[in-house]
């Protein structure tokens, strides 16, 4: 069985009550909600540092030849710009 951590939080009142409220709404205990909330903010914040050192590798140049490997553009029938749209 996985280790558990306890850990006191103090949250303020106003903001309390709207993780009961969503809680309730997704039928799940005010714990199960802050944790899911702290995974998500935990992948998330994962996630842009992987970015973050992925740009950091990135060459001058490269894109250019990714997207010259992808051949020539193919027009889809009714993908075409709204008349009078400018770029």
């Amino acid at each position: 069985m996985a280790t558990i951590s306890n850990f006191a939080l103090r949250i303020p009142p106003s903001l309390m009550e709207d993780v009961k409220t969503l809680a309730l709404q997704d039928a799940m205990s005010v714990n199960q909600f802050l944790v899911q909330a702290a995974a998500e903010k935990v992948a998330t914040l994962k996630a842009r540092g992987y970015l973050v050192d992925r740009a950091m590798r990135a060459a001058e140049g490269d894109l250019g030849r990714v997207l010259a490997k992808a051949g020539a553009p193919v027009a889809i029938p009714g993908d075409e710009l709204p008349d009078g749209w400018q770029a």
